[in-house]
């Protein structure tokens, strides 16, 4: 069965994803990455990130990520945070607010009382002129130039921008922290990772 050539309209959205990534290389600030990246490491407490809909996903993503690499790190949903979750945070914690609009009732709600605690918080969107950006400890700024739906809406390559910064952040965060596969071997022995890990050290 010969395989289906991809469509035109998926190679566009990927293109296009693509290119975003490549811009922020000139686009992000090093002073607030490295801001951002310091202050991770320094941590005495964990990192608690929050966010909504598509925000929340990339959220969740960082947060299995910076664990991976032995920096403890949960999600906390805005509407749990409001109701009681953020019992969940201490002064020695750092809140991550992701939000690409940076107009969100619920972000606005847990920064005021973060604030109130003491709590160190980030805020990672697109908008400086928020209130979310404007009441944070620290901002990094992540803009794409447009989303690859007709509509320039959907948080799609956005999204995905996010996530890439920090995946960067992380693996510079491992490099410095001098992680080793024993390290990375002891906290992911299961799966095709765990596998491989075990079979590079076993040799």
């Amino acid at each position: 069965m010969m395989k289906k050539e991809i469509s035109e309209r998926v190679r566009k959205v990927l293109s296009c994803e693509a290119q975003e990534i490549e811009r922020l290389e000139n686009s992000l600030s090093g002073e607030q990455l490295e801001q951002i990246k310091e202050a991770i490491l320094g941590c005495k407490g964990k990192v608690i990130l929050t966010g909504c809909g598509t925000s929340g996903a990339a959220a969740k993503k960082i947060s299995h990520t910076l664990n991976c690499i032995e920096v403890p790190a949960l999600f906390l949903s805005p509407a749990e945070g409001l109701h009681g979750g953020l019992g969940v945070a201490t002064k020695e914690d750092i809140v991550i607010f992701i939000s690409k609009g940076g107009k969100s009732f619920e972000m606005d709600s847990m920064l005021k009382s973060c604030s109130q605690m003491g709590i160190m918080t980030i805020a990672v969107t697109e908008k400086k002129d928020t209130y979310l950006a404007q009441n944070t400890t620290m901002q990094l700024f992540v803009k794409v130039e447009r989303e690859p739906d007709s509509f320039n809406m959907l948080a799609t390559a956005s999204t995905i921008a996010v996530i890439a910064v920090f995946d960067a952040l992380a693996i510079e965060m491992a490099e410095e922290k001098n992680f080793t596969k024993e390290h990375f071997l002891c906290i992911h022995p299961g799966g095709e990772v765990g596998e491989r890990l075990q079979s590079q050290l076993s040799r």
